[in-house]
């Protein structure tokens, strides 16, 4: 019987060595160890008194807000869910306790909420969850909840985030994969018919708005929606907005296939078809922009201005989807499962860590991530990861007596800037690491797929009685260890390997009694790439400067890239235009020529730090609007100015709301080139970090589409101050030419009444 214990360069950590010695090892880390029925962390240990009770001797951090739960006992009746049987009794009391803060998170609506401190539900939480676990657990409540996150446009609702949020999150569409999930775990044809048109309105709306020149989705990472926790701090949500993030890319890409299969369940086959060969096309450039052959796995997110580079980190829910989904190649899906950084405490949000930064998104694990995680080091066959992911949501769940949000990747304590109890998608996540991995329940859209993951040292009998699926109950056994499948008894007769793993859904519509036998063979070995917990190095504050020892014919005025040292810094790698073009331990370099600078510090061993903020020298022109004004009117303003705006370059003005007529202005073309466009705005209709009133405008030329602007908000009535939308980059012939800032339908943002900016004036900046 195989038990794993792997050692990494961290502070050894003093366990409880004699107590409870007689218990098998499940999985032990430099961090924690399960070991029978308890978890051991440091001098505190957390154990299950019966299947509904838990105590714990943890003590958090002095002065934090929220206590630590030291015990938990079942306050709900259970008895209409799926009740399990192990020979774990800490494995049956988190299930138990998961089940019980479930049914907590049912509000008096039938809406799910997303935890004890968060109220109220959000479309990536709820459909996050409702992919996990929500979808046969709490299927009306799925329901429910899925179509209060439609607004009446009968679109998908983008919550509000950075930056006013859509386009800057983009990350709505997950909500069409938890309504497909819905429909394969009820098989309600009504159900399919009323999701599927509100999922094709939502993606031909962004196909519209938020996909890049390369057919990428644009937007922030999903779910990593706080600013300054995965990004630069230099980077605004405007720059945000104009991201190609690799996890919300993975998860669009598995929309458009889990939508296709909509529309091929409706018999719209040609439908379905288009959205297959756009889900694979999407695939096929992720694969392309994303995929680090040194490393081994997915770079997080793609950033710049005018050039983008890839973020190297790695980020653990783009790569598990990647994986379950089956957007990664095949051959990659294992390469993602065996390097993709693992700490003591279990999967990080994203590797390395800011170090700048506090722990929320950055320098955390939060369970219902590793979860995913889990059900994809299964999907890749890898029995150390899935005891690694399953330990790292046990452990904090035991110890904290609930499922938190979010744990501290240091000392996994729940120090972190905001956390929950109750936390709906970490509960769901939980119960996945019973129903989806140990028992192996997957639905397909005409059947049943049962394909355990049960590591060696977890071997034994365990039952889920009364499992729902299509209005029936089932009684689901598993025997023995393994990935394989040795025998599938569906009442009483064996129908593998003549039959395959499907189960129709007809020969269950009775219900049904299912014994799983595994061939208690074991798993072939793979590796986990564990690793310390690093840091990045700090990013260099980089500015342009004059060095008239450059000076000359072509030479641009700002010909020096300066920046400040960075402590432990082995070299600096100097880029221009995206590419690097030098390394040095200096603080300056030559830059003679026009383009879009950026530095990165490179630590001693190789870690790489953010790169620092584009600084251009390139010739710009600006071009003032015509009809200029220093007064707002419009109706749509959310926040008036408490003072006179200023701040404006010209003699004003021009404001833009959903009615106003389209603003244009002239320039004149001194030779046929690439062009950069951008615009100097305000938007006062919300703070940085909330709401939802990004203003949203097309750019034309010479009276076509050429583009979509984005102008987030930048504060609460904040007019005064100004700053640049995302720049919309363009081959033009010399002459002039007649540039257009109008409002379409596709424009049209989450807010629907507000969609308003001052625009200041037009930046015109040659290329190439």
């Amino acid at each position: 019987m195989k038990a794993y214990r792997y050692l990494m360069a961290v502070p050894a950590l003093a366990f409880a060595a004699n107590a409870f010695a007689a218990d098998p090892v499940i999985v032990e880390t430099e961090a924690y160890r399960w070991a029978g029925d308890t978890i051991f962390q440091n001098e505190f240990k957390a154990w299950a008194v019966s299947p509904y009770e838990l105590k714990s001797t943890y003590k958090g951090r002095p002065g934090y807000y929220m206590p630590v739960d030291q015990s938990w006992k079942r306050k709900n009746d259970l008895s209409s869910y799926p009740k399990l049987k192990s020979n774990n009794l800490l494995h049956e009391a988190l299930y138990n306790m998961a089940l019980d803060e479930m049914v907590n998170a049912v509000e008096p609506d039938t809406t799910l909420r997303t935890g004890k401190e968060w109220s109220g539900v959000w479309t990536r939480d709820v459909s996050y969850s409702i992919i996990l676990s929500m979808a046969y657990m709490q299927p009306e409540a799925s329901m429910i909840s899925l179509m209060k996150k439609v607004n009446p446009s009968g679109q998908i609702i983008q919550d509000t985030g950075s930056g006013g949020a859509w386009p800057i999150s983009t990350d709505r569409l997950v909500w069409a994969l938890a309504a497909y999930e819905i429909y394969k775990v009820t098989g309600d044809r009504k159900w399919l018919e009323k999701v599927y048109p509100i999922a094709l309105r939502s993606l031909e709306k962004d196909e519209k708005t938020v996909m890049s020149e390369r057919g990428l989705v644009k937007g922030e990472t999903s779910f990593i929606d706080w600013r300054e926790q995965s990004h630069p701090k230099w980077m605004q949500t405007v720059d945000i907005s104009q991201s190609e993030a690799m996890g919300t890319n993975v998860m669009y890409a598995a929309t458009l296939r889990a939508v296709g299969e909509m529309a091929q369940v409706l018999g719209k086959k040609r439908e379905a078809d288009k959205l297959f060969a756009k889900s694979d096309a999407l695939a096929a450039n992720i694969d392309k922009t994303f995929w680090m052959p040194d490393k081994g796995y997915y770079g997080m997110y793609t950033y710049g201005r005018g050039s983008r580079i890839l973020n190297p980190r790695a980020e653990s829910l783009g790569e598990a989807l990647a994986i379950l989904y089956d957007i990664a190649p095949k051959e990659h899906q294992k390469s993602i499962s065996e390097n993709s950084p693992q700490t003591p405490f279990g999967a990080p949000v994203f590797y390395p860590q800011i170090s700048d930064m506090p722990n929320y998104h950055n320098n955390a694990l939060w369970p219902w991530v590793a979860s995913y995680w889990t059900l994809a080091q299964a999907k890749a066959g890898n029995e150390r990861g899935v005891l690694e992911g399953i330990g790292s949501v046990y452990r904090p769940a035991a110890l904290f007596c609930t499922n938190k949000e979010n744990l501290n990747l240091d000392n996994g304590d729940i120090f972190t800037e905001l956390n929950s109890s109750n936390m709906l998608w970490c509960l769901a996540g939980n119960i996945a690491l019973t129903t989806r991995v140990l028992f192996g329940i997957h639905f397909e859209k005409d059947g049943l797929v049962i394909e355990p993951f049960v590591p060696e040292v977890l071997a034994g009998k365990r039952t889920l009685e009364g499992f729902p699926y299509r209005g029936a109950k089932l009684d689901i056994t598993v025997e023995g260890y393994g990935n394989s499948v040795k025998e599938l008894i569906v009442n009483g007769k064996n129908i593998y390997p003549e039959k395959g793993k499907l189960i129709p859904a007809k020969m269950l519509k009775n219900g049904g009694d299912i014994i799983v036998r595994l061939d208690n063979q074991p798993i072939p070995e793979m590796k986990v790439n564990s690793v310390p917990n690093v840091k990045a190095p700090l990013t260099p504050v980089t500015w342009l400067a004059n060095n008239p020892a450059l000076d000359g014919e072509g030479v641009p005025v700002n010909n020096q890239l300066e920046w400040n040292p960075i402590e432990y810094i082995a070299k600096y790698i100097v880029l221009k235009d995206g590419e690097p073009v030098a390394e040095t331990r200096e603080t300056s370099y030559a830059a003679v020529t026009p383009g879009e600078w950026q530095v990165i510090g490179v630590s001693g061993s190789g870690v790489q730090s953010f790169a620092s903020e584009p600084r251009s020298n390139r010739p710009t022109v600006i071009v003032e609007f015509p009809g200029e004004t220093v007064r707002m009117k419009s109706a749509e303003v959310s926040y008036l100015p408490e003072a006179a705006i200023a701040g404006f370059t010209g003699a004003g003005f021009v404001e833009t709301d959903r009615s106003s007529a389209p603003a244009e202005v002239t320039v004149d073309i001194p030779e046929e080139g690439v062009y950069s466009f951008s615009l100097r705005y305000a938007n006062g209709n919300g703070p940085v970090n909330t709401e939802n009133k990004a203003a949203v405008r097309t750019l034309t030329l010479d009276g076509n589409k050429a583009g979509t602007i984005v102008m987030p908000h930048r504060g609460r009535g904040n007019w005064n101050d100004w700053g640049m939308s995302n720049q919309i980059v363009l081959p033009l012939e010399k002459g002039r030419h007649t540039l257009g800032v109008r409002y379409l339908p596709e424009d049209e943002n989450m807010n629907i009444s507000t969609n308003h900016a001052l625009l200041d004036h037009l930046r015109v900046e040659r290329v190439k």
